[in-house]
Formats: C-alpha cells, sequence, structure tokens
C-alpha cells in the first residue's frame, strides 16, 4: 500500500540517477520563476487603472517608465503588452544588449558585478527622465537584482568611474552579506537608497521589483533606489570599520569615511514617498516553493528548510544536513528532499574562478562522501561569482571521481577555483544569463538508510 508521503503514481526515485533528477528540480524551478508570465498573471490591466494583487494605480495617461536589472528587458515587453503599447517613455538598464528594443524606450548597457560607463549613463539618463514631474504624472519603477552595479551616478562629483569600481570589488569581495553591502552602495550614490524616488517626486510612483535580498529587505534590491532607506550613515561607518574596509577603499570615497562626510538618505517618514506604492513580482520564496512542488512530483518526501541562511557556507552546509538528518529519521528508507533558498556567504580566498555556490558545493561534498546523498546549489540569474556557470552539483560518489582524477577539493578551495574542480568532473549547472535573479536554491537529498553507493 503506498504512503502518504510516497503517491501510487509516482515511482521510487533511485539513487544511480540522483544527479539527473537534481538537475531535472533545479531546471523545473527556473522553468516555473520565468519573468514574463509572471508579469502577465500578477499585472492587470483594468480600463483606467493597472492592478497588481491588492494595488490599484490609476493611469491618467501613458507612463514614463524606467527599468533596471537583469530582469530588466523581460520586464519591459511584458509591462508593453499589458499596456497596449502605451508609455510615454522609457530608460532600460539592462547587462547586455536586448534582441528585442521597444520602441520610445533609451537603452544602456550596464556593467556587472562592477558598473561601467553605460552604468553611469543609464543612471544620467533615468534621472533626468523622471525629472521635472507633476502630480498627475505616473513613473513605473521596474526594478530586479544586480541593478546595484548595473544603474550607478556618484553623490560626489570627484568620485569617478575607477572609484565606483575600486569600491565595488572591495564590497563583492569582502565576505559581507549583500544587505550590508547594500548599505555601504547607498550613501555614496545619486540613485541608490531613495534617492532617484526623491527625484520623481511629486509624481505617482509605482515600483515592481523582483527580489533578489532577504523577503523583509524590500529596499535593498539593486540597493534601493526607489524606496525609502531605514540604513543610516551611522551604520555605514560602523559596519566598513567592523569589517576592515575603510583603508581599502579608493581614495575619493575613503575620505568620505574617514571625514565623516557621507550624507544621509531620505528615510520612510520623507513626505517624497507619499504617492509611492511597490509590489513584490517574485522572490527566493516563488523559486524553493516550485523546487518542492517539482521534488515532490519527482517522488521525493520535499520540505522546505526555511530560515535565514545569508552566512558563512561552511556554517550553512553545517546546517543544511543537520536538517536533511532529521528529513531523514522522519521518513525512514524513503527518499527526501530538503530544499534550501537564500545566499550564503564566501569569501575570495584566491585567484581561481567560481563561485559561492559552487564553494558550497565543494565543500558539502567532503561530507556526503560515501554516502546515499546529494548536494545541489547555483544562482537563479545563471552565473555564480566569476564563472560561467549557475552553480554545481555533487554526490556520494564525487569525491572518489575526482580522487581517482587526482584533484584536491581543499587546494580547489583555498585557490577560490570550484569552477575548475567541476568542470573537470563535468557536474557544473549551465543555464548562460537568466535574465533573472531571485537569489540561490540549494538542495539536499537523502535515498533512504537501505541503499549503498557503488
Amino acid at each position: 500500500m503506498a504512503t502518504q508521503s510516497q503517491p501510487p503514481s509516482v515511482s521510487k526515485p533511485l539513487y544511480k540517477n540522483a544527479r539527473h533528477l537534481a538537475q531535472r528540480i533545479f531546471f523545473g524551478t527556473m522553468a516555473a520563476i520565468q519573468v514574463r508570465p509572471a508579469m502577465h498573471s500578477k499585472l492587470k490591466r483594468e480600463g483606467s487603472s493597472l492592478r497588481a494583487g491588492e494595488i490599484s494605480i490609476p493611469l491618467r495617461h501613458p507612463p514614463r517608465v524606467v527599468a533596471f536589472g537583469k530582469a530588466a528587458q523581460g520586464m519591459v515587453i511584458a509591462l508593453n503588452e499589458i499596456l497596449g503599447g502605451e508609455i510615454d517613455a522609457g530608460v532600460v538598464v539592462a547587462p547586455a544588449e536586448p534582441p528585442l528594443k521597444v520602441a520610445r524606450f533609451r537603452y544602456f548597457v550596464g556593467g556587472h558585478p562592477y558598473p561601467n560607463q553605460g552604468s553611469i549613463d543609464g543612471a544620467k539618463a533615468a534621472l533626468d527622465l523622471v525629472s521635472g514631474l507633476v502630480a498627475e504624472d505616473l513613473v513605473i519603477f521596474l526594478v530586479s537584482g544586480g541593478g546595484s552595479a548595473l544603474l550607478e551616478a556618484p553623490l560626489q562629483p570627484n568620485v569617478a568611474l575607477p572609484d565606483l569600481v575600486e569600491f565595488n570589488r572591495v564590497l563583492v569581495t569582502s565576505g559581507l552579506p549583500i544587505e550590508q553591502i547594500n548599505v555601504l552602495r547607498k550613501h555614496v550614490s545619486a540613485v541608490k537608497g531613495g534617492r532617484l524616488a526623491a527625484r520623481a517626486c511629486p509624481a505617482v510612483q509605482f515600483t515592481v521589483f523582483i527580489s533578489d535580498v532577504p523577503e523583509d529587505l524590500a529596499s535593498m534590491v539593486a540597493s534601493g533606489p526607489t524606496l525609502p532607506d531605514d540604513s543610516t550613515v551611522g551604520e555605514c561607518y560602523a559596519l566598513a570599520e567592523r569589517a576592515g574596509l575603510v583603508a581599502k577603499f579608493p581614495r575619493t570615497i575613503r575620505e568620505q569615511f574617514l571625514e565623516r562626510t557621507l550624507r544621509e538618505t531620505p528615510k520612510p517618514s520623507d513626505g517624497r514617498f507619499a504617492n509611492s506604492r511597490s509590489f513584490c513580482l517574485l522572490s527566493n520564496r516563488d523559486a524553493v516553493e516550485a523546487a518542492r512542488a517539482a521534488a515532490k512530483g519527482l517522488g521525493f518526501v520535499a520540505k522546505i528548510d526555511s530560515g535565514r541562511w545569508d552566512a558563512d557556507y561552511q556554517q550553512v552546509a553545517q546546517a543544511n544536513l543537520a536538517s536533511l538528518d532529521a528529513l531523514a529519521r522522519a521518513h525512514p528508507g524513503q527518499p527526501v528532499c530538503l530544499v534550501v533558498g537564500g545566499e550564503v556567504t564566501c569569501p575570495v580566498t584566491g585567484p581561481g574562478i567560481g563561485g559561492r555556490n559552487q564553494a558550497f558545493v565543494l565543500y558539502a561534498t567532503g561530507k556526503i562522501a560515501g554516502q546515499p546523498r546529494l548536494v545541489l546549489s547555483a544562482g537563479t540569474d545563471g552565473r555564480d561569482g566569476n564563472s560561467p556557470s549557475s552553480g554545481a552539483v555533487a554526490d556520494g560518489n564525487t569525491m572518489a571521481r575526482a580522487q581517482a582524477l587526482g584533484l584536491d577539493p581543499a587546494a580547489f578551495l583555498a585557490e577560490s577555483d570550484s569552477y575548475h574542480f567541476f568542470c573537470t568532473l563535468g557536474d557544473t549547472l549551465e543555464t548562460g544569463f537568466t535574465n533573472n535573479n531571485v537569489r540561490d536554491v540549494r538542495l539536499w537529498m537523502d535515498f533512504g538508510t537501505d541503499v549503498r553507493c557503488p
């Protein structure tokens, strides 16, 4: 008789297919969080209004649109379809030239993970587009992950582009969680931390965002150019000093920290946000729920391990393993899948190629060696760190396969070269750029105590 957790119509997943099954779950997850279908599903034009959930925005006349981030192009195409092409003018700042351009939009190719001249030019165009508006005007902001680098302009005129590049390089290699990195970014920028929204006042403003940060930190998406900022300059000084970053900053930015001349960002009580609303289109919750459903559909007892996993990758791996142990004990002999979201932190310690996801899997490989277990970790944006892959997958046989090829996991970890370790084994995950980003997805599988690695 089939148990409640193992439907009769689903065959028991086999360990020999572990990596294939994990990849099916991940790619199925990516298909479930596509931007364009989400826009059409959650945003509707109803007569002279645009509705998103409980929010209704009046469309008195065609709006101006500013889109920036990894999902900018898809969001613009979908919004143009939803509004029947009734858009006054727009600016798009994305990481690549689009195959299709929407009329009345100016397009800029920004840099990622570090800003480039396109980031600067796009920010200037966005500021110009929303300047001089009146209360009857509407600006729609389409915001997604990656916008912190893709849309940038220095608050102080003596800060040059090379300074911004070096500042961002120091931040993204520091090992700080993304919300702390963005606190620092906000206070040196002319667009971040609500400053783009302040320029658009007194127009009605509607922000539709795809979240690549913890769910309760919406103002951190792309460093929050269109939302009020809770962080303070005092936090900036304390963060930078505690992490030992001030001496590493370029001179023009270092002086602002040493001389305590950073300017405060607009706060939630600021009247310039009185006509501003926001709506979360997609988040990491959508990704992990899609992954859980996919795993369940393949015959696993699947559970989401909810929590704040923006911590050191080794600590997170140990905590996830403890949760996997508990799930396996609760369902003895059955294949189980633990789904985890968020973004771990992983300091760069060497000159190699890789990212936090591949480093996570590489570390975890030693923890599941010889066991009927699997771990997968990948970014939903299609790129992990400075590698061309989105992540990697490993099972209980991976360590033995690596040793047979003379690969030393500890050496690859020390060199921050996890990509070449998994590329050699053929276990990287290749999605290409996804034009989306809702943080990372991790899968932990246990195929039951009755299974042994060959």
